[in-house]
């Protein structure tokens, strides 16, 4: 039976990996150490996501990145999930153009996102 830690000793007791200071997760991660009272012991600091992966598989540390970029590791046991960071979340952007034969798949993808930004 596993151990119960909380996230606080967790980022308290392991070096961690994180992106870099211009990152949307870096500024939620740092504001979520701060209310937690947690001054974390930074190994890395990586702009790239495959970078962040390669180092969690070396077990420099604890990496701060989303579970599909390690959906493989996780699920051959190489990695695991230690925690979910509340209220942490990084925005994806889609760019397309007007095509003269629309892909009916990727329309009925598009039709949320552009109801949501206003866009057409």
């Amino acid at each position: 039976m596993r151990e119960t830690v909380s996230l606080a000793e967790r980022l308290r007791s392991h070096p961690i990996i994180l992106p870099t200071l211009d990152s949307t997760v870096r500024s939620g991660f740092d504001a979520l150490a701060d209310r937690l009272g947690v001054r974390p012991q930074i190994v890395a600091e990586v702009e790239d996501m495959a970078m962040m992966r390669l180092l969690a598989r070396e077990d420099i540390g604890l990496a701060v990145l989303p579970p599909i970029v390690v959906k493989d590791e996780i699920a051959g046991g190489v990695l695991i999930e230690g925690d979910q960071l509340p209220g942490i979340l990084e925005a994806f952007h889609a760019v397309t153009m007007t095509r003269r034969f629309p892909n009916p798949l990727v329309r009925e993808l598009l039709i949320p996102a552009t109801a949501n930004a206003g866009c057409e």
